[in-house]
Formats: structure tokens, C-alpha cells, sequence
């Protein structure tokens, strides 16, 4: 099921530690720039990653991931990490994804999430609650995901 979202956007700054020596951003610093989006995203629908585990044996594995590098970010440069789609599965969320300057797109990325239980890392399904409230923050365009076997 694919949910269409508001753009939700976190802006990012560029800093020395995320580039190599020539001041360009190193290609795993992308990595975690839209994770931090997505942990905010989440945050700003009210659900934290350590109160999921906490309270419903509940954590996100990174299943699967695609990133189409367009230009390079660089030092000081202002981004913006957005998550602009989710579409879920019984025991998963995609993510579409894009890291953007100054309206350029950068870095678009699909990602999947496993739903897993703390306690074991083994598969479980969405909790109903966290689906309705992902499912909830919907009403925008959608960024296509491929399907997944």
C-alpha cells in the first residue's frame, strides 16, 4: 500500500567531517543525512525510535537501499533531507528520499525498512498504531518505488 505523504523536509548543513579532502561530501555521508530525515520524520508524527523499542519490541533494520548520486553536495553547503513518499508492506516501509540544494536535486534514494522485533531481529509486522499514524501524515505527491518480491 502506498501512502502519498507531505513532503517532509530537515535541513542539513554540510560540514567538514562529512567531506573528503577536496570539501566534497564522501558518499556514505549521503547515507546518514537521510537517515537523519527519517528519524525526524517519524519524530514529527509523534513516534521515537527508542520508545517503539521500549514499549512494542519494535526496531527498523535497513533491508535494502538505492541511491542515485546527481551532483555533488560540498563544505557548508545548505541541504534539505526529505522523505516524500512511504508506501508499506506487512512487515516493511519504502521510502522515497532526496537530498536537495538550493531547488537542484542531488541525491534521490529509495530505502526499505524491516520491521523487526527488538527482542529477537527476527520479521513482525507493522503495529497497527505506527501504521495509522505513518498512514495519517498522507496527502501530497507520491515518488515511485519499484516493487519488491
Amino acid at each position: 500500500m502506498t501512502i502519498a505523504n507531505k513532503i517532509f523536509s530537515f535541513p542539513i548543513r554540510v560540514y567538514w567531517e562529512d567531506t573528503d579532502a577536496g570539501g566534497v561530501v564522501y558518499h556514505a555521508s549521503y547515507v546518514r543525512f537521510l537517515e537523519r530525515a527519517r528519524t525526524e520524520w517519524l519524530r514529527s508524527l509523534g513516534i521515537g525510535q527508542q520508545h517503539l523499542r521500549e514499549s512494542a519490541d519494535v526496531i527498523f533494520a535497513i533491508r535494502a537501499m538505492q541511491l542515485d548520486f546527481h551532483k555533488p553536495a560540498r563544505l557548508d553547503d545548505d541541504l534539505a533531507a526529505s522523505v516524500d513518499s512511504v508506501s508499506f508492506g506487512r512487515a516493511s516501509m519504502t521510502f522515497g528520499q532526496s537530498l536537495v540544494r538550493a531547488g537542484q536535486v542531488l541525491v534521490q534514494a529509495e530505502v526499505r525498512a524491516a520491521c523487526l522485533a527488538a527482542s529477537t531481529f527476527r520479521p513482525r509486522p507493522i503495529p497497527p498504531g505506527l501504521f495509522d499514524a505513518c498512514s495519517d501524515a498522507g496527502s501530497g505527491r507520491t515518488f515511485p518505488t519499484r516493487s519488491t518480491p
